[in-house]
């Protein structure tokens, strides 16, 4: 089983609990429909930071309150800030789908989680290998939405993005994102190289959520 068919099993709620034969050609079939529609598109940009106290920090002219992300950053001297989307073509296999076949969209909307995950994964590992060469090491990527990091964070970092020009992405009154399978982060660049990255699940307090990643 790949990685991104164990990433989509964990969206679909499963746990730890045996997955059946019907469940996993269902998700190879959505991962089928989807890689014909999906259209990856990304915008990064480094940005200066400085911290104004524990739990404010400064990255351009935005300042941010955030005790969490506050410690994500620690020691860090410079910020990247990205946004990822596969594009308005997977909403749109997902309406359709919707209305023939609800589990089947449900499959496409976690197959879709899946492979987002796997391409933010991506961009990365490519920021991680361009910065490596200045001197330069990564923190895990922190979203808004995470812990106290406000997701009202996420029309600021889509303005400082220009994410409507560069790839596409808005943002609605209440803060979704369109296309829905999109993502925005910051980065934490520092010039110390931790041993411990944590990111995700493993940063997050609410340790009985459905669909939590194994972290042991």
């Amino acid at each position: 089983m790949t990685s991104r068919e164990k990433e989509a099993i964990r969206y679909l709620g499963y746990g730890s609990h045996t997955v059946d034969e019907k469940t996993i050609s269902m998700i190879a079939d959505a991962f089928s429909s989807l890689d014909q529609v999906v259209q990856k598109r990304s915008v990064c940009r480094i940005f200066d930071m400085v911290f104004v106290d524990a739990s404010r920090i400064q990255i351009g002219n935005l300042e941010i309150q955030s005790k969490n992300l506050g410690k994500n950053l620690k020691g860090c001297c410079k910020v990247a800030m990205f946004g990822a989307t596969l594009g308005i073509n997977v909403d749109r296999l997902i309406q359709r789908t919707s209305i023939l076949n609800m589990a089947d969209a449900v499959a496409l909307q976690a197959c879709a989680a899946a492979i987002l995950e796997e391409y933010c994964d991506e961009i990365q590992r490519e920021l991680e290998e361009q910065m490596q060469e200045s001197g330069y090491y990564l923190r895990p990527r922190f979203s808004p939405g995470y812990g106290d990091f406000s997701i009202e964070y996420q029309s600021s970092v889509i303005a400082m993005l220009d994410c409507s020009k560069t790839i596409g992405l808005t943002l609605t009154d209440s803060c979704m994102m369109a296309p829905t399978k999109s993502v925005t982060a910051l980065i934490g660049i520092s010039d110390t190289k931790l041993s411990c990255h944590r990111q995700g699940c493993e940063v997050c307090t609410k340790t009985d959520c459905l669909y939590r990643r194994d972290t042991i």
